[in-house]
């Protein structure tokens, strides 16, 4: 007796399909993934590095606009990280931030400073309050990681050239009656460190 015919299980979709997916969806700005819950496709064998280097099957994507298509519809859910189509969703493997800051713009001085920070994608984002900047320390070594908020989640790690021509125009803020050696932008003030430990930290650089 012939076995009863099955529904095909749902592929996984190609790179390619994503990005004629990606291309479709960005014609006119921003892909609104926000919008989209389709059903998961399953995990694609595709990374980000920390050093912001997509590969895909263990190679580097080294073409920039198709690394710009697949960073259009890039969506965060908790933490995990996923590309996203109207129809579909494939989980990628994240190693700390999706993007890297590799520049920024500063304008003004004090609380009227502006940072405008460029990422590896071309994105360029304006840290304020709706995109703040963060700052974490590696508990062994004490290494800063810092942080700028991109879009919907998703951040960039700024690189570390970046982050040494910010400490060099940072400045110190009381903050709850502790002064705290950071940055102005956008009208808010992102401490780095307190003031009392940077004399310390740069003794020992």
């Amino acid at each position: 007796m012939a076995a009863p015919d099955r529904p095909p299980a749902a592929a996984t979709p190609t790179t390619e399909a994503l990005a004629a997916a990606a291309r479709t969806a960005s014609k006119k700005g921003p892909a609104p993934v926000h919008l989209w819950n389709p059903p998961f496709c399953g995990d694609l064998d595709m990374r980000i590095a920390r050093d912001g280097t997509w590969f895909y099957l263990g190679t580097p994507i080294g073409r920039k606009p198709l690394v710009r298509l697949f960073a259009s519809i890039l969506k965060r859910e908790g933490d995990r990280f996923f590309l996203v189509t109207p129809v579909e969703k494939v989980g990628i493997t994240v190693d700390d931030a999706p993007f890297v800051a590799i520049d920024f713009e500063a304008t003004g001085t004090g609380s009227d400073a502006s940072i405008r920070f460029t990422t590896n994608v071309d994105e360029e984002v304006t840290a304020g309050e709706g995109h703040p900047i963060r700052v974490t320390r590696d508990p062994a070594t004490g290494e800063p990681a810092p942080y700028v908020h991109v879009r919907a989640g998703l951040e960039a790690l700024i690189d570390r050239k970046s982050f040494y021509r910010l400490v060099e125009i940072g400045q110190t803020q009381t903050i709850d009656g502790v002064a705290q050696f950071g940055i102005w932008s956008g009208g808010a003030f992102f401490p780095f460190i307190p003031a009392a430990q940077l004399g310390a930290e740069t003794a020992g650089s």
